[in-house]
């Protein structure tokens, strides 16, 4: 875990008052900033020390081998990783001809402060040189919410105890030296120098550096600009080359004179239009920025977070860390998405490259809940991303012999890259994953016109490959065979419950939406006889069911697998994957991730009061959460079934998981699916939100250490709030016509400027199930200090 007393503890900051480099990759990660389009990791301005540099622009990438022992008949031939771009963010100084660099002289102060509400990263450090000259550097960063292509550095000198003589050197630098990795070495020789210079151009306090990718054949332009406040002596010049475009600012500071330098950034990339037209177009918007100016981008960007905190905002009392690591898994939930526009939303958003960039099922499970009730116009434009990749995805069916659409199990550009086909493309409830958020869009926002242009034809589509992939058996019932559900550790399984309540939803959503848009689902082929097989389909969904043990399998004859030996299994086998062969994994009950626990969560009617108990008590002490995917579903559940303290418990798993480092691997990018699980962990766990026939119903309920808990939702045009405590519960409707709730099954409408309040019934006590062996989550405890430090 990251054991840093320096991060304090604030309901709207991340603070950071010392600087650790043994965790500087990790809070590169953490300090990240990005609007869904540019990504900066919070490196350093002088670029070094760096644990991982990274720059990226979303959907830049560059094609990769995929390495196969056998290959087979389907297999992707080719991968897709995220690359790290030119980087805008280096600004060298040299203080009387000495470069500052951290780790020489004394660093008599850092601070490094992520303000939530404002949008920026500021840094504020005393350094003395090792010639004995002292100096003081502020510096405010921000990648903009509003001008999608702009990020901008406000970048201040100042001399601390005499005259001095400074040097700034402002950089766009492509093709950076990155860190070695355990990688296949062909995979590195793609990835180490991806990019190809076309053309670099300086003028005045400015250059653009433009480069392609060499496989990928997508063109990238980086422009840098600067505004310059210094004495009058200042000089400034600029030069460029092929990777390294640099503009150099050099003057003598005398006490009390500063020097003060905002540079202006902007990125763009297209596959398709010309090196000049790319050119021009971050030349455009590097003069939008100038125009609007460093003190106007710093205005945009707290409006625009005002508006978006007035939407997503959740107040938690009892838990500081909580607290805030649930606003700053929202603020990085917003950052992956909110400027993503038709493109995908990457598992590491873009903090990171980890898993090369590539966005899954997270996207649509994890993310898309969050942002469709606070920015629903960001989801409806991820599903606008999943709509444009139609064309891959029914190439893909027809490879494998299936009709409609298969989408891929990990992506950039729509086409599958994942070479493991029993946990990767086997798992075809991607598709139900992408039905189930526009069912959810829909319902949200009652946007007709994205339902007849968009969701219909992802609705048909992937009702589509239900129809080809399942069958009716002997009996009747409609089966999906040889499919893998969330749990990855149970493969090629036989009518995974979650992968079948899944596919009968979006078969009746398709239906539904065909018949509501006759002519629309006329023209994608779309006939009564297909509706009615949708519907046949549907009402046939096999749910398998053990009546001796009374509980649901995860999948068909899940139960009667041999159930893992965890007693004998040591705690650095964790995860399993990575210490035995998935065959031993395949056959014995043990699993990875939250699977029929989170059918239960999204088919809630699915399931009765009691199923919900018996299933969360069996599979409690068979999962391992060896997926950072599973802990804020659980807390889910465990809180709609009366364990309130584990579902708490399981709560600071999700909330903390970058925080506190606790999958060890935050330095490759934040695990954003699990941050947006905080916000889910409270508002469907504690909250107990779910949607029933149109209308919000709420079940709320909180564990003792929390005394109240308030979240706002945007639904259907209007803003409501809920506000929490142990005994009562108040709804309030700031905003747009009256509204239909459900409090604990009881129905009543909301009016404008409305409270209406409501007792939280008690919760009958349960024992308290058990996990594997050295699996439980760490118990919450509460720290009311001001340090972060354990």
């Amino acid at each position: 875990m990251i054991q840093h007393s320096a991060f304090t503890l604030d309901a709207w900051e991340i603070r950071e008052e010392q600087l650790d480099l043994d965790v500087l990759a990790q809070t590169e990660s953490v300090f990240a900033l990005a609007n869904g389009h540019v990504g900066l990791r919070g490196n350093l301005e002088e670029g070094e020390p760096a644990g991982l540099p990274g720059t990226y622009v979303n959907s830049v990438y560059e094609l990769r081998p995929l390495p196969y022992a056998e290959a087979g008949y389907g297999y992707p031939e080719s991968g897709q990783s995220m690359i790290n771009v030119t980087n805008g963010k280096l600004i060298r100084l040299l203080v009387d001809d000495e470069p500052f660099d951290v780790r020489y002289g004394e660093l008599r102060s850092h601070e490094r402060v992520l303000d939530l509400r404002a949008g920026t990263l500021e840094r504020d450090a005393q350094w003395t040189s090792p010639a004995g000259q002292t100096v003081h550097i502020h510096t405010v960063r921000l990648v903009s919410f509003v001008q999608r292509s702009i990020a901008a550095i406000h970048y201040e000198v100042e001399p601390v105890d005499g005259p001095l003589r400074v040097v700034v050197q402002s950089e766009l630098v492509a093709n950076e030296p990155l860190p070695d990795s355990p990688r296949d070495p062909r995979v590195d020789a793609a990835l180490s120098a991806p990019l190809v210079g076309e053309d670099h151009v300086t003028h005045d306090l400015g250059a653009v550096l433009v480069h392609h990718t060499a496989a990928s054949g997508i063109r990238l332009a980086a422009a840098m600009d600067h505004l310059v406040d210094g004495p009058p002596e200042t000089e400034v010049t600029a030069t460029a080359d092929t990777d390294v475009a640099r503009v150099t600012v050099t003057t003598v500071l005398q006490p009390g004179q500063k020097l003060q330098i905002v540079k202006f950034l902007a990125y763009g990339w297209s596959s398709e239009r010309s090196r000049q037209a790319l050119r021009d177009q971050v030349a455009g918007a590097i003069t939008g920025a100038r125009h609007t100016g460093w003190d106007g981008l710093i205005e945009e960007q707290r409006s625009f977070l005002d508006e978006f905190w007035s939407r997503a905002n959740v107040e938690v009392d009892g838990d500081p860390e909580i607290q805030q690591s649930v606003r700053f898994g929202l603020f990085h939930v917003l950052q992956a998405g909110a400027r993503a526009e038709r493109r995908a939303i990457p598992a590491k958003g873009l903090t990171g490259t980890g898993y090369d960039g590539h966005a899954f099922w997270d996207t649509e499970t994890f993310v898309l809940p969050v942002l469709t009730y606070a920015l629903p116009d960001t989801a409806a434009d991820a599903l606008r991303w999943r709509h444009s990749t139609l064309p891959a995805a029914t190439e893909r069916a027809t490879t494998l012999g299936l009709a409609g659409a298969a989408f891929p199990w990990r992506t950039i550009n729509g086409e599958e890259c994942s070479s493991y086909w029993p946990a990767g493309t086997a798992a075809f409830h991607i598709n139900a994953d992408i039905a189930d958020a526009v069912v959810r869009y829909i319902d949200a926002t009652d946007d007709q016109d994205f339902e007849r242009d968009i969701g219909l034809e992802l609705l048909a589509e992937t009702a589509r490959l239900w129809n080809s992939l399942g069958h009716h058996d002997r009996e009747g019932r409609f089966r999906i065979d040889g499919v893998t559900g969330p749990d990855e550790y149970s493969a090629l399984a036989d009518n995974n419950i979650y992968t079948n309540l899944l596919a009968r939803q979006n078969l009746r959503a398709a239906a539904d939406a065909a018949e509501r848009h006759p002519d629309e689902a006329t023209g994608f082929g779309v006939d009564d006889a297909e509706i009615g097989s949708w519907r046949a389909a549907a009402a046939a969904m096999y749910i398998p069911y053990d009546e001796h043990l009374g509980v649901h399998p995860q999948a068909e004859r899940f139960t009667d697998h041999q159930v893992w030996d965890f007693a004998d299994t040591k705690p650095d086998q964790y995860p399993l994957l990575f210490s035995f062969p998935y065959f031993e994994l395949y056959r014995k009950q043990v699993v990875k991730q939250a699977d029929l626990v989170l059918a239960m969560h999204l088919q809630s009617a699915a399931f009765s009061d009691e199923e919900k108990a018996r299933n969360f008590a069996y599979y409690e002490r068979l999962t391992v959460r060896d997926s950072s995917l599973s802990a804020a579903t659980q807390a889910v559940i465990a809180a709609e079934v009366g364990q309130l303290d584990l579902a708490y418990d399981y709560l600071g798993e999700a909330a903390l998981i970058d925080l506190d480092d606790l999958e060890h691997n935050t330095r490759d990018g934040v695990h954003i699916a699990s941050l947006a699980g905080g916000w889910i962990a409270l508002v469907a766990g504690f909250g107990g939100l779910r949607t029933l026939g149109g209308t919000l119903c709420f079940s709320p309920r909180l564990p003792v250490a929390l005394t109240r808990l308030a979240f706002n939702l945007y639904y259907r045009q209007r803003r409501i709030s809920v506000t929490v405590n142990s005994s009562t519960v108040s709804y309030r409707l700031h905003e747009g016509e009256p509204l239909g709730l459900c409090h604990h099954g009881e129905r009543f409408t909301l009016h404008l400027d409305e409270e209406v309040q409501r007792p939280v019934p008690v919760v009958a006590a349960r024992p308290r199930p058990t996990q594997p062996a050295g699996r439980a989550p760490a118990r919450r405890q509460v720290n009311p200090g001001p340090a972060r430090g354990r």
